[in-house]
């Protein structure tokens, strides 16, 4: 299980929203960030409770830590696995498998090569072009420090 600065984390970034919606990179949503299930038919139709929100965020962190726990393959702090579980509910458990990022961390690389991998992953699909969002880019600065965080 996370620690309460990562779930903090992710809560703050993905928000909680309650009715279906599409995000900035034009995926279906609902809850923290959930995307599994929905489809395009679902946005500004479906809802759920905060409970259920919750329970989804729960489930899909619990999909994300696995992955991490499988791909990582030295001791990580409860900051580091909980930032780096952070990137990969946001990013996706292939993205993570075949990123830079995983590399260094693998080879226990400086944190300042760490961080500046981290950094490049700040941007989406928007409209078929691949920009830099605010909101990314916030999101993996908010990571990087919580990973750096004894």
């Amino acid at each position: 299980m996370l620690n309460k600065a990562s779930i903090d984390l992710i809560k703050s970034f993905e928000g909680l929203k309650l009715t279906a919606y599409l995000c900035p990179a034009n995926v279906p949503t609902i809850g923290y960030g959930t995307t599994k299930g929905l489809t395009r038919a679902d946005v500004g139709r479906k809802t759920i409770t905060e409970a259920e929100a919750t329970r989804l965020l729960v489930e899909d962190v619990a999909r994300f830590e696995k992955a991490v726990d499988e791909l990582v393959k030295v001791k990580l702090t409860e900051n580091q696995r909980g930032a780096l579980v952070s990137w990969t509910y946001n990013l996706g458990e292939a993205k993570l498998a075949g990123s830079p990022l995983l590399g260094f961390i693998n080879a226990k690389a400086n944190t300042a090569d760490i961080e500046r991998s981290w950094l490049k992953w700040n941007k989406a699909r928007v409209k078929g072009v691949l920009k830099p969002l605010a909101g990314l880019t916030r999101r993996r600065q908010a990571e990087i420090a919580l990973w750096k965080k004894p």
